[in-house]
């Protein structure tokens, strides 16, 4: 068995250490149906708890069908015309770009975080990081991608 005694100055960790390592040693991956119950229970209260709400405002709510009601709603405007009009593709990029720009300042924050222990490596990299990122900057500029006159 494992009777070592481990000790660090006057404390002794043999009382402690020994169950970790047991517990450790033990196999943990029972494959057994009794530990899925729980999730099983779950998945069934939801599903049953969606289904009886459907039902429940299907069989209480109101039943008046009127030509209105059954009209396609458009922001209450009238619909004329065909709906699939192109959309000028400024708008995609400047979805694209603000998608992009917004994930440069996710990568911030690990750096605001540790920028104590980084040190000059970690600076001198976020320095390289904004640098590339204002060089696209300064290359969408230059193309005019943000002009958004004809």
């Amino acid at each position: 068995m494992l009777r070592k005694v481990f000790s660090c100055g006057n404390l002794i960790f043999a009382d402690r250490i020994e169950p970790m390592i047991r517990l450790l040693q033990t196999s943990i991956t029972t494959s057994d149906a009794s530990s899925y119950l729980p999730i099983g229970i779950q998945v069934l209260i939801a599903v049953g708890l969606v289904a009886f709400l459907m039902f429940a405002t299907h069989m209480l709510g109101p039943k008046r069908k009127t030509s209105d009601k059954l009209q396609n709603f458009s922001s209450g405007i009238e619909s004329h015309g065909d709906a699939r009009q192109p959309i000028a593709i400024k708008y995609f990029l400047t979805a694209i770009l603000f998608v992009l720009f917004d994930v440069e300042v996710i990568f911030f924050y690990p750096y605001a975080v540790n920028f104590k222990g980084l040190g000059w490596d970690g600076f001198w990299a976020v320095l390289m990081f904004v640098s590339f990122f204002l060089c696209g900057f300064v290359y969408i500029l230059k193309k005019g991608a943000l002009k958004w006159e004809d």
